[in-house]
């Protein structure tokens, strides 16, 4: 699957970028919610993911970049998110958190930054409908992809596999056509790209690329 990150979108002509994506092979509208602590820069909240929602024809996966994420399950729930990612790194109680995403009616992941082993996710994997895998340090578009993302890729899906799971995999940063297929090769489930669409001349037929 493919989920558009709206950060590298045209800001000023959001509306017909989503509708463009409506129209596409897309599969997931990604929105990046940073908060100007948990990473540097600050980017859109509530009011802007509610006015997504009016136009977006298909399911928004929501990353929170923000500290204390807690706060906000049941705010986001509202505004429409469908899938809702929190950050290992900002939970102090992952656990809980994740369980109350789930009870809140969302679709439950966990994101790790590339300093993050997957390891430290033994212990909640189960309640992890996805796992979001940063292949660049978070908080900025357009990085360049980080190459021990596919080792990591390889020791996540063999502890889903150990344990019996259908936890999706998402790549997140640094995703082109260049290393989408190595990385559905790997294992991963849910490609996220931003500048890759928004950026190319046809981000319809890049869509299409980045799937096939």
């Amino acid at each position: 699957m493919v989920a558009a990150s709206l950060l590298s979108a045209d800001f000023g002509r959001l509306k017909d970028e989503i509708e463009m994506l409506n129209q596409s092979e897309n599969d997931w509208v990604h929105v990046d919610v940073m908060d100007g602590k948990f990473v540097p820069n600050i980017s859109f909240g509530q009011p802007v993911v509610k006015h997504i929602k009016k136009h977006a024809k298909q399911p928004l996966d929501v990353h929170l970049m923000i500290e204390d994420p807690d706060r906000y399950f049941e705010d986001f729930k509202k505004c429409g998110a469908d899938i809702l990612s929190v950050h290992y790194e900002a939970c102090r109680h992952l656990h809980r958190s994740l369980s109350a995403i789930k009870d809140a009616g969302m679709k439950a992941a966990v994101a790790l930054n590339p300093h993050t082993s997957v390891n430290l996710l033994q212990d909640v994997l189960p309640l992890c409908d996805m796992v979001l895998l940063m292949s660049v340090n978070p908080g900025f578009g357009g990085q360049k992809f980080i190459e021990n993302t596919y080792s990591k890729i390889h020791s996540l899906k063999r502890m889903i596999e150990e344990k019996g799971l259908n936890t999706l995999i998402e790549i997140d940063g640094g995703v082109n056509i260049h290393n989408s297929s190595l990385l559905y090769a790997a294992g991963a489930d849910v490609l996220v790209a931003g500048s890759a669409i928004f950026s190319s001349d046809n981000p319809e037929e890049t869509i299409k690329r980045l799937k096939s």
